[in-house]
């Protein structure tokens, strides 16, 4: 197949979207196929199999779109979405902005069928402007991404059943739909790491998130000062993201022990989550939170929120000790607690997460895309009456 990716949102492998993205593209060139990308970074400029197209000028509100990491494409440079749609078998699309209902009308007129992939919930926009509580606006961003980009395509892709039927609910329709896990590296199981000097003898708990409103480690650090363990507990806070020094001042505060913060790469991950006794996933909205999924992996005892706008409570197998109410910081001390002063009981919750995560399996997940796109072009060509290759 030649599978062209357009690409709205790329930028670095440092969130959700984009490092599921490229998962995606280097499993299917693996595996021998052609991948084109549409994207507007600049630093991919004369890259092979990269295209290139103009980015959204933002004027005075530049600066707070660059803190965020965020690069989009504007709705110009069609010109070169279509030399990247030049003989492609299908067009598939991570992210909708400005430029993706065009692109997805010229793949269309050019005989192209299109997919694409949900990895966005409303309030992921709307916390940007606090109206991320504001239910009429977060109905609007999802009625406005399916009249955009959604109900054009001829198949879509959700990372998970949550965020399916959410979406779907929203807009009362039913897709043409999979619903594909992003998929867990092999690489997140457990094994034995030498924790590093600093760490001894301390209580480890991990949450791996973007820097950012909606990741909430407001409400984990906060909770730190109700635990009656504060003193033996080091956060680690594996992430990057705009609200990093903000972070830093308050977990002054909060904090007895200075948590460990910055970017890791898997390997580096995968050593961290070895280390950890219990990992904590406060994040209020997560379509799919691939980092608990890694962390549970590796066989950790979690505590995870209920916020209603997250899918991680899904991933409870004790209602009661794993999932704490997210309102509230003392009940996430409480169930931290908890964990430490049951350490028998908590070695048995984090056993019983080993292999949790096969469902998940990244190999699975990334034959199953290859499979999407295999499918929408084989029913798209039989819709028109086109013989299949």
């Amino acid at each position: 197949m030649v599978i062209t990716f357009i690409c709205d949102v790329l930028g670095e492998e440092n969130n959700g979207t984009t490092i599921a993205t490229m998962n995606v593209i280097r499993s299917l060139r693996a595996k021998g196929h052609e991948v084109r990308i549409v994207c507007p970074d600049e630093d991919k400029d004369g890259k092979p199999g990269y295209y290139v197209v103009p980015p959204i000028w933002f004027g005075p509100f530049k600066h707070y779109v660059q803190s965020n990491g965020v690069c989009l494409a504007s709705s110009k440079g069609l010109d070169v979405v279509k030399e990247a749609l030049q003989g492609a078998d299908i067009a598939h699309f991570n992210f909708c902005g400005f430029m993706s209902g065009k692109a997805c009308d010229l793949a269309h007129e050019m005989g192209i069928p299109c997919t694409a992939s949900l990895h966005t919930q409303a309030e992921n926009f709307t916390n940007h402007f606090g109206l991320e509580n504001v239910y009429a606006v977060n109905l609007a961003v999802y009625r406005k991404l399916y009249k955009s980009l959604f109900s054009k395509v001829d198949a879509i892709h959700y990372p998970s059943q949550f965020i399916h039927d959410l979406f779907e609910k929203k807009n009362h329709f039913h897709s043409k739909s999979y619903v594909i896990s992003n998929g867990i590296q092999s690489a997140f199981q457990r094994e034995e790491v030498k924790r590093p000097a600093e760490w001894e003898g301390k209580i480890v708990v991990t949450y791996t998130a973007r820097y950012s409103k909606e990741k909430d480690h407001r409400v984990l650090l906060k909770a730190m000062k109700y635990s009656k363990h504060r003193k033996d507990i080091l956060l680690v806070l594996p992430g990057a993201g705009p609200l990093e020094h903000q972070l830093r001042r308050e977990a002054k505060k909060w904090c007895a022990n200075e948590p460990v913060f910055g970017f890791h790469s898997r390997a580096e991950m995968v050593k961290i989550l070895n280390c950890t006794d219990i990992y904590c996933h406060v994040g209020t909205v997560d379509i799919e939170p691939v980092s608990c999924l890694e962390a549970i992996s590796v066989g950790i005892a979690p505590v995870l929120t209920d916020s209603p706008r997250s899918s991680v409570s899904t991933f409870a197998i004790d209602k009661k000790l794993n999932v704490y109410n997210h309102r509230s910081a003392k009940d996430l001390a409480r169930h931290i607690d908890y964990w430490i002063e049951h350490p028998e009981e908590r070695k048995k919750n984090a056993d019983a997460y080993l292999g949790f995560a096969s469902r998940f399996d990244f190999e699975k997940s990334m034959d199953a895309m290859e499979h999407m796109f295999e499918q929408t072009i084989a029913d798209y060509k039989a819709k028109k009456g086109q013989p299949a290759k």
